[in-house]
């Protein structure tokens, strides 16, 4: 059994910043890319961030020069860092990563999601 859990949202004003977390546990043999995704309402899902596992980034216009994804392979926790925040970026936060089990089954996992709200 594997699973995501993330950390981190809030409410926040504009300008603040939030660092959200994101482990995985349970049955793993490796954690291949990590993503952080957000769902606004009455929005498309968008991906935020990508992360390989040999630390290749990969930001969305609307968050570079903001926000910073990186991992520590050791906890198979990926990390958002979001500085700057806009009441546009007001969403809910998944993460999502592709995982190879013990047992080498692949699979592409997702957290609960974390609620980030920016007032304005």
């Amino acid at each position: 059994q594997v699973q995501l859990v993330e950390s981190g949202g809030g409410l926040v004003q504009a300008g603040g910043s939030l660092r959200l977390s994101c482990a995985a546990s349970g049955s793993i043999f490796r954690v291949n890319a990590m993503n952080w995704y957000r769902q606004a309402p009455g929005k498309q899902r968008e991906l935020v961030a990508t992360i390989t596992d040999d630390t290749n980034t990969k930001l969305a216009d609307s968050v570079k020069g903001r926000f910073t994804i990186s991992r520590d392979n050791a906890k198979n926790t990926v990390y958002l860092q979001m500085n700057s925040l806009k009441p546009e970026d007001t969403a809910i936060y998944l993460c999502n990563a592709a995982i190879i089990a013990r047992n080498l089954r692949r699979g592409d996992y997702w957290g609960q999601g974390t609620q980030v709200t920016v007032s304005s």
